[in-house]
């Protein structure tokens, strides 16, 4: 054997182990990037098309539907007059569960027969001939809760998450009441219609919505 030969022989497996030792070498030091990304949750809310999310406080203007009364011209209020206001709120873009309550105050001091009575929460495609189911107010004050549905549905195989919030309406009566209870008489709402222009009635709604936070064990 030659000296070629000899060189020949040690070169040839010198290159495998080479290449061997790459590819362990290549195993160890390889690597990748992985992204976590996570969406945030929205937190938009809507009240009477108005967006009051930017805002620590915002004012909405509030537009009383007052009901006919065969005794009183269209449109105003005397004893014994009702009618009511809507509050439309739109959580289409919350991905939260929440919790809400709307403060109501009855301004004019003067008019203390003058309340809020009750309420009802409808839907959004609510029509005028639609049976509404009332709940009387406590303290002038109303709460609700909306939950975040995450339940799977099955459809035509596709998992869809029905989680979406739908816009609402809340239906606040008012009524200047008339009867055996009232706190004033016939002479003091005498006075106030002989004043009527600077008596004039308002209600304060102050709405406030929360995050519900789960607490962790």
């Amino acid at each position: 054997m030659n000296f070629r030969i000899k060189v020949l022989m040690v070169f040839i497996p010198l290159c495998f182990l080479l290449c061997f030792m790459s590819n362990t070498y290549s195993r160890y030091v390889a690597n990748t990037t992985g992204d976590l990304k996570m969406s945030f949750a929205q937190w938009q809310l809507l009240i009477n098309n108005e967006d009051i999310t930017n805002n620590t406080s915002s004012s909405i203007v509030l537009t009383p539907i007052i009901d006919n009364n065969d005794y009183v011209k269209k449109d105003k209020i005397a004893p014994s007059s009702t009618g009511y206001f809507d509050i439309s709120i739109d959580p289409s873009n919350v991905d939260v569960s929440f919790n809400y309550n709307i403060s109501l105050d009855v301004i004019n001091e003067n008019i203390p027969d003058f309340i809020v009575t009750k309420y009802a929460v409808l839907d959004n495609d609510y029509s005028e001939k639609d049976t509404i189911t009332y709940e009387n107010i406590e303290n002038n004050l109303i709460t609700g809760s909306l939950d975040i549905d995450n339940t799977s549905i099955a459809s035509s195989g596709d998992e869809i998450k029905n989680s979406n919030f739908e816009p609402f309406i809340i239906r606040i009566c008012f009524e200047w009441f008339e009867g055996v209870d009232e706190n004033m008489n016939d002479e003091v709402d005498t006075l106030i219609a002989k004043d009527a222009e600077n008596n004039q009635l308002e209600i304060k709604a102050k709405i406030n919505f929360e995050q519900k936070i789960q607490e962790n064990v």
